[in-house]
């Protein structure tokens, strides 16, 4: 019994590892984002033209995330990092509206996957600093969240000043323990009864 409770412990307080996948269209912000959680900076960038791929820790969870470049020429090639994703992080530039109708598509088009049929999506809609940016209740309705049958969030931010980041992570943080835990104790018992 003291080995059971024991393991069960060790699960419970041990790092866990998640596959986050980043992505959203080109210039949405989602390098500056990664940098800006990974080394606490901002980094200049420029346009990613592939993918990358960073380990970030938070909280009580080890962030792989996959920052996967948003020009027209490799959206296409984003399916090829959904296997294993947990949790998803859309990017989007709130302040470019006539793009949203765009990103919703590409983000609906995504979650039409088999391989991404449960994951949590966090949706940073950067840039709020500007002037110009789009609410998050705009974003919300231009990206039709409210049709979503998965967990969902929208978290204003700006990368560039890191506000909104370490907020959003709490919420996929929390979000994901939430579905590692009831992956432990599917029958909604926090620990397994012992008979």
């Amino acid at each position: 019994m003291g080995v059971m409770v024991s393991q069960l412990f060790s699960r419970f307080f041990e790092k866990k590892q998640l596959r986050i996948l980043m992505v959203g269209l080109d210039a949405a912000g989602k390098a500056t984002v990664l940098y800006k959680l990974k080394l606490g900076e901002v980094v200049t960038t420029i346009p990613t033209l592939g993918f990358n791929v960073e380990t970030a820790e938070y909280k009580n969870i080890s962030f792989t995330v996959w920052d996967v470049g948003g020009q027209d020429v490799i959206r296409p090639l984003w399916k090829h990092y959904y296997q294993n994703t947990q949790g998803l992080i859309f990017v989007v530039d709130s302040n470019d509206p006539e793009r949203m109708n765009d990103a919703s598509e590409e983000l609906h088009k995504m979650l039409e996957e088999d391989q991404l049929r449960d994951v949590v999506l966090l949706v940073f809609a950067n840039k709020q600093d500007l002037p110009n940016a789009m609410s998050v209740c705009d974003i919300t309705d231009t990206l039709g969240l409210r049709k979503l049958n998965i967990p969902w969030f929208v978290q204003p931010a700006c990368a560039t000043q890191g506000s909104g980041l370490l907020e959003g992570l709490d919420w996929l943080a929390d979000r994901l323990s939430k579905c590692w835990l009831a992956e432990l104790a599917p029958n909604g018992d926090v620990f397994p009864r012992v008979l």
